[in-house]
């Protein structure tokens, strides 16, 4: 069942400070989690930068026009936050 509410995936520690294919794959099923009209704010680690560089390319070629990723911001704790709405068809 889709999540029909905004919500934040976390992947910024333990496992996913380490492996970057873990934090995509992860990512990638978050967006897939979320229905048409609402958002997940990927929350990444630190250690590989700016998600709209690594993560955005991969989910636009997974969802196409369907989505639309946003980069917000560096949070405290040090990790990232990409913003990604799930358009409404």
């Amino acid at each position: 069942m889709k999540k029909k509410k905004n919500w934040s995936c976390a992947l910024e520690h333990g496992d996913y400070e380490t492996n970057r294919d873990f934090v995509i794959a992860e990512g990638i099923d978050a967006v897939a989690q979320t229905a048409a009209g609402f958002h997940v704010n990927l929350v990444t680690p630190h250690t590989f930068g700016n998600p709209d560089e690594y993560i955005t390319p991969i989910l636009a070629e997974k969802f196409g026009n369907r989505i639309n990723a946003e980069f917000v911001d560096q949070c405290g704790c040090g990790g990232y936050v990409l913003k990604v709405s799930v358009i409404a068809p």
